[in-house]
């Protein structure tokens, strides 16, 4: 039986109008598939009817992949594929499989030769990385820094260090209501001279990208609270 593709479907980053961001084969795509795999499944639909206004919610069957699925789960999500039935995957916000869990479903793919084809869309940590001015020739992304203030000071220095050793730029992302934390104590813990971007709100009309070294970030902070942010810092 020949098996079914799964698409790897972006989503905007936020509210922009969805002409402005994402290709018409998105749209395309969506429109002829049954089954999606999503990080939310209200989310998803929400997007969904917005991207296709005339698809039947009712036609529409999900499978919710997040931090509480059980990996068991993943054969049964994985199903319809194999039967040859099309399948998308949906992440809550940019590119699926990046920095997001819908990467066990595109292993588990491969694992099964299933087909994976990926649709073009934004990716709010590339988005950043080309717009900071910092390394793009040698970059590390490196998640959610620890919470606890002892180990995230460490953290933090250590990830400057190898970034003058090696040259290279790290990525760093928190989740939105801790963002001013994270903010506070990088400009509290990296050297001076480092050079620190800060991406917001990236494709909105809030936007904000501004790349300086910490000295003068500490002259005044951006309000990052509860706003989608990325952190990139390079040491000099």
């Amino acid at each position: 039986m020949k098996k079914g593709t799964l698409f790897l479907i972006p989503t905007p980053l936020g509210d922009a109008p969805i002409r402005d961001i994402l290709p018409d084969i998105v749209k395309q795509t969506i429109s002829n598939l049954t089954y999606f795999i999503v990080e939310n499944e209200k989310t998803a639909r929400r997007y969904i009817k917005r991207i296709c206004p005339d698809k039947k919610q009712s036609e529409i069957v999900v499978f919710q992949l997040d931090k509480h699925h059980k990996s068991a789960n993943l054969q049964e999500y994985i199903v319809p594929l194999l039967q040859g039935a099309d399948t998308g995957l949906l992440s809550e916000a940019g590119l699926p499989a990046v920095a997001d869990p819908g990467s066990l479903v595109v292993a588990l793919a491969h694992k099964n030769n299933i087909p994976v084809k990926p649709l073009t869309g934004p990716s709010s940590l590339m988005l950043a990385l080309m717009s900071s001015g910092l390394n793009g020739q040698k970059f590390s992304f490196e998640g959610y820094l620890p919470k606890e203030p002892a180990a995230l000071k460490r953290h933090i220095k250590q990830l400057e260090q190898r970034s003058s050793q090696n040259n290279c730029t790290k990525i760093c992302i928190e989740t939105p209501y801790r963002n001013q934390k994270l903010l506070q104590s990088l400009v509290k813990y990296l050297h001076p001279d480092t050079l620190l971007c800060i991406a917001c709100d990236l494709t909105l009309t809030t936007e904000f990208i501004k790349t300086l070294p910490i000295k003068e970030w500490i002259k005044k902070l951006p309000n990052l609270h509860k706003r989608q942010a990325v952190f990139l810092f390079q040491a000099r």
